[in-house]
């Protein structure tokens, strides 16, 4: 990531100087990250239904999600801002920190019937900056064959899960596969077990994180995870799992689509389990944010806003979060959704109780992300938990 104060000239530049390049009056533009081939398409008919409702064209333009943010900064810089941007919700305050983004209360966008922790997903400072159209957080999918067979029933709590997993662990099967790697994966799947023992991001060098990660690390020592973990992606997680590897994993319902390809796969799902019983299993929310980037073109950035309506209302939320496996953001959409797929059940009731990954540090999160990375990789290779997260609260703090 760029330095904040680059970012903030960048983003401060366009919204002063206007959108610079010709455009067309009648096509507006979408920046997303949908380059893989069915989410391209999903959202190529979301934008032909929109485009045909409102009268305009509409055109989309997708990059790898890594690359939103410096396109974005690019297109900034050359004053070609797209009309509509969707952000990484955790990468969405970096560009509404030097004032890139315009409010949607104040281009009439509702957030009625979507929760409140949905609405804090697309906030800054109070602001709601991004409209979600649909949300994910990470889940306890375990082998219901695997499960049945060795007579355990699914884990609820830290110990059951140890004793589970450790249970399962025989031959090149693993009791528990998850994504402990110096990326923003890891982080994501760290913060259920952070967060549902008291840890909190704003404070890394506390005995709640430590003993989060010295969770993971008993799990290493007993064999039920293995060493790989701190090499692996979600992605990964879930090759392990759906080879038969793995007997548990963390994982998203972004893999649902893959994990439903092996007809002889027989898995489901449970909310992460907690500290102990009583807990609440908190999460971390995931997806993705539409935004309207702030130039001086108040007319374009009405219509953008209309467009944002458009794919976020309730019939195109339940039409996404079908082909996605997503959840839909909007109450209504969702209490729809969850008769539709009632096998992912467990997975409503943990967006429930999940929040954003910005909500306290906001756009220093992309900091803490980074020291909690570099703390993974020492923890899990020898290194206590308490020093290699004292080191990651300097880091975090100095933002290097």
């Amino acid at each position: 990531m760029l330095p904040l104060t680059v970012v903030g000239a960048l983003v401060a530049g366009a919204a002063l100087a206007g959108c610079g390049a010709q455009r067309d009056d009648d096509v507006y533009t979408v920046l997303n990250s949908s380059t893989d081939d069915s989410y391209h398409g999903w959202d190529a008919a979301t934008l032909a239904r929109c485009s045909k409702q409102l009268g305009i064209g509409i055109q989309q333009q997708s990059v790898p999600a890594a690359q939103v943010m410096t396109k974005s900064l690019r297109m900034a810089s050359s004053k070609s801002l797209p009309d509509v941007i969707q952000f990484d919700a955790s990468e969405m305050p970096t560009f509404a920190e030097p004032g890139g983004l315009v409010d949607l209360r104040s281009l009439g966008l509702s957030t009625k019937d979507i929760p409140q922790g949905i609405v804090d997903f697309g906030s800054y400072k109070g602001t709601y900056y991004g409209a979600a159209r649909t949300v994910n957080t990470l889940a306890l999918f375990y082998n219901k064959d695997i499960l049945d067979k060795a007579g355990l029933p699914v884990p609820t709590t830290w110990a059951e899960m140890q004793e589970t997993a450790k249970k399962l662990t025989q031959g090149k099967q693993y009791g528990i596969a998850l994504s402990a790697g110096g990326a923003e994966d890891g982080v994501f799947q760290f913060t259920p077990f952070m967060w549902s023992n008291g840890g909190d991001e704003s404070d890394l060098a506390t005995q709640n994180v430590a003993q989060a990660l010295d969770y993971w690390k008993s799990l290493l020592k007993d064999g039920s995870l293995s060493k790989s973990t701190v090499n692996w992606t979600q992605a990964d997680v879930n090759d392990q799992f759906m080879a038969g590897n793995a007997a548990m994993m963390i994982n998203g319902p972004w893999q649902v689509e893959t994990l439903n390809t092996k007809k002889n796969l027989h898995w489901g799902i449970a909310q992460i389990p907690v500290p102990k019983d009583g807990d609440k299993s908190v999460g971390p929310l995931g997806g993705a944010v539409l935004t309207v980037p702030k130039t001086d073109d108040t007319a374009r950035q009405k219509t953008a806003a209309k467009i944002i309506a458009c794919m976020s209302s309730e019939k195109e939320q339940i039409s996404y979060a079908r082909n996605s496996w997503m959840v839909p953001a909007n109450e209504k959409a969702a209490a729809l959704w969850r008769k539709e797929v009632p096998e992912l059940d467990a997975l409503a009731d943990q967006v429930a109780t999940a929040r954003s990954r910005t909500a306290k540090v906001g756009a220093r999160w992309s900091s803490v992300s980074l020291a909690l990375q570099s703390a993974f990789q020492s923890a899990l290779t020898g290194q206590s938990s308490e020093a290699a997260l004292k080191k990651a609260q300097t880091r975090a703090t100095s933002g290097n």
